[in-house]
């Protein structure tokens, strides 16, 4: 079992914080499919501290999706500290998360994500106040290093440790490298041997071996799939089923895949509304349709839906013509 502070994670699956994605609609969904720890999209401390509505409404959390990570950013101590006091007492999140990983030039030009991970001084003041502030157990999701030349990844958990940090997730690209290239396994090892707090590994983790694979040849406590969870949340379940009983599960159902993107759908329309949320299915529908025999052939007409009825008339006729295709093929055999 993963334990982080006091928190009790019933297996070592964790649901990485993928921003734009992880709201409480596709979190919930995950949740249900055995993750034993799910992580909320990044949170700006700022948007927190001024109450913008946005913001506030990405705080919320079912309980159902519990134990769970909430993620905020910042590159201000103040204001850092502030939104983290927030999260502590005004949301039922289980777990504040740090976010010392985000490349993208919006947040690192802040002094925030991945900035970080030049300066290990930095992350031991910043974390040791977001600790000192709150009841909660604070964890923080870092890269192995800015680029080449600049990894400090065993430092830079190791501060988090000193710091009073519960635990560390580590990602192992280089902010450089934002998401190509090959993920450095042998970092993230180092990083498990130097630190006496829980590691949860990160990055290429496509395939439940791949998670089993990473937790034996690094140590981890833990494994976060991020990508591969996009549309396909039989990926978490597949993993757990395999890490605890060494089965290897077959890839769902055309027609699975379609109910589950419905009931994904219907999730974004009660957290948001309609109009909002079938915008956002779209690019969620074509990651649930990949491998499914014909949707190339629906794509455009999907991207062009602003109703849930269209969509899911569309997403059913689809189930449907690769049922009939599946019997045709089994008549065939």
């Amino acid at each position: 079992m993963l334990k982080i502070g006091d928190i009790e994670i019933k297996n070592p699956v964790v649901l990485a914080p993928m921003a734009g994605v992880c709201n409480s609609a596709f979190r919930l969904t995950v949740k249900e499919f055995g993750a034993g720890l799910v992580c909320a999209e990044m949170v700006s401390d700022k948007g927190i501290v001024f109450k913008n509505e946005k913001t506030m409404n990405m705080l919320y959390i079912d309980e159902r999706e519990k134990p769970l990570s909430l993620q905020i950013f910042g590159g201000e101590k103040d204001t850092l500290v502030e939104a983290a006091k927030f999260v502590d007492q005004n949301t039922n999140a289980d777990i504040i998360d740090i976010n010392m990983g985000c490349p993208v030039p919006k947040i690192t030009k802040c002094d925030a994500g991945a900035k970080w991970l030049l300066d290990p001084n930095k992350i031991y003041e910043m974390v040791s106040a977001v600790v000192d502030a709150v009841e909660k157990p604070v964890t923080v999701k870092m890269r192995i290093g800015w680029d080449d030349e600049h990894i400090f990844a065993v430092k830079n958990a190791q501060m988090v440790e000193r710091a009073g940090g519960k635990a560390v997730a580590m990602h192992g690209r280089t902010r450089v490298q934002m998401y190509e290239g090959k993920a450095n396994w042998d970092i993230i090892r180092e990083v498990k041997q130097a630190v006496n707090i829980p590691v949860i590994g990160n990055g290429d983790v496509q395939t439940p071996q791949d998670a089993k694979r990473m937790l034996e040849e690094t140590g981890v406590d833990g494994v976060m799939i991020g990508r591969a969870a996009l549309g396909n949340p039989w990926m978490i379940y597949r993993t757990v089923q395999y890490l605890e009983t060494g089965k290897l599960l077959g890839e769902p159902s055309a027609r699975e895949k379609i109910d589950v993107c419905i009931l994904h759908l219907d999730r974004l329309i009660a957290l948001k509304n309609e109009h909002i949320a079938v915008r956002e299915m779209r690019k969620h529908t074509a990651w649930y349709l990949k491998g499914v025999r014909g949707n190339a052939r629906v794509r455009n007409a999907i991207n062009e839906c602003n109703t849930r009825e269209d969509l899911v008339i569309l997403l059913n006729g689809l189930a449907a013509d690769a049922e009939e295709m599946e019997k045709s093929q089994l008549i065939v055999g």
